[in-house]
């Protein structure tokens, strides 16, 4: 099926066009994970842990919103 008929479908929104993907190898373009090592001092650690204790969240996860949100606001 060429996309543009893919497209149609989509757009008509008469036809579950989900048994035409691969779900399986689905990826977003410019969101694969990297891994990354950040060297932090002592008190920068103890505060992410507390405010992401606080938030209940694990501290990779504080990290990458707020970066994210930096970033962001940045407009590159």
């Amino acid at each position: 099926m060429k996309a543009k008929d893919l497209d149609k479908m989509f757009e008509s929104g008469d036809v579950d066009i989900t048994p035409y993907l691969d779900l399986e190898s689905a990826a977003r373009p410019g969101y694969e994970q990297k891994r990354v090592n950040v060297d932090f001092p002592q008190w920068m650690i103890e505060r992410l842990d507390r405010v992401a204790e606080k938030l209940g969240v694990p501290r990779q996860s504080l990290i990458k919103v707020w970066l994210a949100e930096r970033l962001s606001d940045k407009k590159n």
